[in-house]
């Protein structure tokens, strides 16, 4: 089967081009990256929600093996490199401890438009200053690509694996502008009910409508 793929699942979803840390601990996961770091085969990182597998994940590279403790644990670093779909679950591979599926992989085009990056971006840090959020973001539009926020943008982990099987970066583009268009008005109204229970029995100045 040359479509076999080493499998790690885990309740979270990974996008490629993510830098992903990761402390392995199971002796079945351990087996994985001690042959993925001898023999050079990434692996694939389906998300596992509300306790089912998903059938599309991300194929992630080992980059390196950071630390090996005394018990065998290790902490590693990864990058998601591309996009899979599952045909065939195995749960264990022939002879090994962990699981792997026959896949099929999935186009992953980055190719998006500028001026909806700038709208994206607006969006971004518009919600980013209601929620008081001090992070970096990117300096100009042509600077990400909607995977690099995908998981700053308020989404809930099943609409993380939504926009996952969203191929192609225009589409992505809308799925995120309308995600964010929804989202900031309830955090503005979110912030003001806040305000309003801040200030309850205070004494209000309250200029009354002409009338």
């Amino acid at each position: 089967m040359d479509n076999l793929l080493p499998l790690f699942p885990l309740q979270l979803v990974v996008f490629p081009g993510e830098d992903l840390n990761l402390h392995i601990f199971e002796p079945r996961y351990r087996q994985l990256i001690q042959e993925s770091d001898a023999e050079g085969f990434t692996f694939g990182i389906p998300a596992y929600i509300g306790g089912k597998l998903m059938t599309v994940g991300t194929e992630v590279k080992l980059l390196s093996i950071e630390k090996l403790y005394p018990n065998g644990e290790m902490d590693v670093k990864t990058r998601g490199v591309g996009l899979f779909s599952i045909k065939e679950f195995f749960r264990t591979a022939p002879n090994k401890l962990y699981a792997a599926a026959d896949i099929g992989r999935l186009p992953h085009d980055t190719a998006g438009d500028v001026v909806a990056n700038t709208h994206i971006l607006e969006l971004v840090e518009e919600l980013f200053s209601l929620m008081k959020i001090d992070k970096n973001l990117p300096s100009g539009p042509n600077d990400f690509v909607t995977y690099d926020l995908a998981h700053h943008v308020g989404f809930s982990l099943e609409q993380e694996y939504q926009f996952l099987c969203v191929t192609d970066e225009r589409s992505r583009q809308e799925f995120m502008r309308v995600h964010l268009e929804k989202l900031i008005p309830v955090v503005k109204e979110m912030e003001n009910l806040r305000k309003r229970a801040e200030m309850n029995g205070h004494f209000k100045n309250v200029i009354p409508p002409s009338v």
